[in-house]
């Protein structure tokens, strides 16, 4: 009988890149070895698609990959037969949720999100080059923002993002303001595209995240790994399945889990 086709989801902030460097080459040995594999590695992250593109350039990954914490999908040209790179959007347009976070500042709630900010000071609170700052204002259908406001009006201002029919998820280092959609959107229609394609060959979905707004994508999928990381014990998954959690922060956790998921699926 033929071994099961694995997909992977990952999160990228915290968990295939490092929190601070961005950088994801500790994982490097079980990204080879997921290449060598034909495994698809789906990147799924708060990153805009120009974002997630510079990283998978760097990467040499040329899967699908979901943006901006499910508000789209994108599928590279030719990816599940012939055509032109394709944009599957899932959730209120960017334009829509700046809108209610105007009339909430105007109500005297406090935060600071990534419209506010130019380029350089979003270069200066992330620690992301200027150039990568302006890839991550290039956003479709979610605004990262800053609490400067107190626990007491947090609760409230989620109700009234609630009352218009929006989110605040909160990510490793940003909330997120955001329509109802989530990173397991993105998952569930791409693996509808997989299990087409895979026919009678079964399909074994790995899903890999450290914070809240990873948590919906992680009870989504057959094998849930939480990267440990500064919100990795705020996830708590609902569902009766264990998680495995990995000792080592981001990449270099990341790789050591999925080697190991790897040998025990024979990969």
């Amino acid at each position: 009988m033929d071994k099961p086709r694995l997909l992977l989801f990952t999160d990228l902030d915290g968990t295939l890149l490092d929190h601070d460097t961005y950088d994801w080459r500790a994982a490097e040995p079980a990204l080879e070895r997921l290449q060598q594999a034909g495994i698809p590695v789906i990147l799924n992250s708060s990153k805009t698609a120009p974002e997630i593109r510079a990283v998978r350039t760097s990467m040499n990954n040329g899967d699908p990959f979901i943006v901006e914490n499910g508000a789209a999908v994108v599928l590279p040209a030719n990816c599940f037969g012939p055509g032109d790179e394709r944009v599957v959007n899932f959730g209120a347009p960017r334009a829509r949720v700046l809108d209610v976070l105007n009339g909430l500042r105007e109500s005297g709630f406090r935060f600071l999100g990534f419209a506010d900010m130019t380029a350089t000071e979003l270069a200066a609170e992330t620690g992301l080059p200027v150039a990568s700052a302006e890839l991550a204002k290039e956003r479709a259908g979610t605004e990262p923002l800053l609490w400067r406001g107190s626990d007491d009006e947090l609760t409230a201002f989620t109700e009234h993002l609630a009352a218009e029919d929006l989110r605040l998820v909160q990510g490793g280092r940003f909330f997120h303001a955001m329509g109802r959609f989530d990173k397991a959107d993105g998952v569930r229609f791409l693996l509808g595209k997989y299990r087409e394609q895979a026919g009678d060959r079964p399909l074994v979905t790995i899903g890999l995240g450290d914070s809240p707004n990873d948590q919906r994508m992680l009870e989504s999928v057959n094998i849930p790994v939480i990267i440990r990381g500064a919100q990795s014990d705020q996830v708590q998954l609902t569902s009766d399945r264990h998680a495995m959690r990995s000792l080592k922060p981001g990449p270099a956790g990341w790789n050591d889990c999925v080697l190991n998921i790897l040998l025990e699926y024979g990969y």
